[in-house]
């Protein structure tokens, strides 16, 4: 008897999305299929898949002990979100080689599905960084006997959503910062710099508003610049290794002495980027934009505002609000009201309140003790008098207007 050959062994996700994209969050299922296809008949002692989820970092650092000795130092920590195993096909133990324990797979093309659950505690989002990575995968393997196991790893995609619609991530940023440049016994004017963005949180593919002023009345030729950084922090055995690195950047226009430049709005694009990962116990991502102005022979002037980069992106009514938030002190055209010229008269009395209404009011009151025959006093009617007495007339002229300064009394001096 020949035995058969084990043309190919595939992993496939059932997507969740319209992309065909394996994109996961926590608590969700995974589901998909071990695809395995044969030529020939093969005996077959496991199909076992394992599932797995976890963050790691890792680096060296040389160290020098003096007298010309050297040695390095590793830095390594990993955390384990899940570890998932089940068996598809056969038993637990690979060492059994007894007959009774093989399976028989026949020629052709087969399925064999599977599906586990994410944990509902919040999960880090997948990243590969420079020292550390946030990686989610299933292996499948095909154990047979007195052969080398057949392997396949796949990975998955796990986004922790964060939602930029929150009130913490929708308030604006701003801040100023100002420099004077000194050369020995000589100081210049200050170069003043104050900025402004419309909120904390960003979704990739967004273009930020940079609302700034750049003055300049130092005697050197400046320009204004601003960028979006993103910084990876790995930490290992109470050290911590960051990485800094430039995502997008702008030029502004050079300034020459004596000069301004205004920002209304300049706009600065996100490029594709991950996610913020801030629930991670050793990675952790951050992003920043930086508003500077480059000082030719002198340290830059810095101003740095911290974003938030999410995954559900901003709503509608969510962009209006920040708006409002970030521009209080402007029109509110955004709200597509305006505001009437001259206000409208309110109704006369006589709409309001007819002549029979009043005088029915007006009737006395039966008594029958002595609170209620008080309030048939002189008060009393005052009261039901004052209640449907109409109101003045409107007039958009004040009829009682403030005495003039000439009428007024002085006030006495001190």
């Amino acid at each position: 008897m020949v035995l058969g050959k084990v043309k190919s062994l595939t992993i496939s996700f059932d997507c969740l999305n319209d992309s065909n994209v394996p994109v996961y969050s926590s608590g969700d299922t995974v589901s998909g299929r071990v695809n395995l296809e044969v030529t020939g008949e093969i005996r077959v002692k496991s199909l076992k898949i394992h599932a797995r989820g976890h963050a790691k970092v890792r680096w060296t650092e040389s160290r020098n002990a003096g007298s010309n000795t050297a040695y390095t130092q590793n830095y390594t920590e990993e955390v384990e979100y899940f570890n998932h195993k089940d068996i598809l096909i056969g038993h637990e133990r690979d060492d059994d080689n007894s007959e009774e324990g093989f399976h028989t797979i026949h020629s052709g093309r087969h399925e064999y599905a599977f599906s586990f659950e994410l944990p509902q505690t919040p999960l880090a989002t997948s990243f590969e960084g420079r020292h550390g990575s946030v990686r989610y995968w299933v292996k499948a393997e095909l154990h047979r006997p007195w052969l080398l196991p057949v392997k396949l790893k796949k990975e998955f995609t796990v986004f922790e959503h964060i939602d930029i619609n929150t009130p913490s991530l929708l308030s604006p940023q701003a801040g100023t910062k100002e420099k004077t440049l000194c050369c020995w016994f000589c100081t210049s004017g200050p170069i003043s710099l104050s900025a402004k963005i419309e909120r904390k949180g960003y979704t990739p593919g967004e273009s930020i508003q940079i609302f700034a002023e750049i003055e300049n009345c130092s005697s050197r030729m400046v320009v204004p610049k601003a960028a979006i950084y993103q910084t990876q922090a790995f930490y290992a055995k109470g050290k911590m290794k960051e990485v800094k690195q430039l995502v997008a950047n702008l030029r502004g226009e050079s300034l020459s002495s004596g000069k301004t430049e205004t920002w209304n709005g300049k706009l600065l694009k996100i490029p594709p980027v991950s996610p913020s990962i801030l629930d991670c116990s050793i990675i952790r991502v951050e992003y920043s934009l930086m508003v500077y102005v480059d000082i030719p022979g002198a340290m830059d002037l810095l101003l740095s505002l911290p974003l938030v980069i999410g995954t559900i992106p901003l709503h509608p009514f969510g962009s209006r609000t920040s708006s409002v938030s970030s521009q209080c002190s402007m029109n509110m055209n955004w709200l597509g009201l305006s505001l009437p010229e001259r206000p409208e008269a309110p109704p006369s009395y006589a709409e309001v309140v007819t002549e029979e209404q009043r005088r029915n009011n007006l009737a006395p009151v039966s008594a029958c003790d002595d609170f209620e025959r008080a309030l048939q006093g002189p008060l009393f009617a005052y009261i039901q008098e004052f209640r449907f007495l109409p109101p003045p007339l409107y007039s958009e002229i004040d009829p009682n207007p403030d005495q003039s300064s000439e009428d007024r009394p002085s006030c006495p001096s001190r």
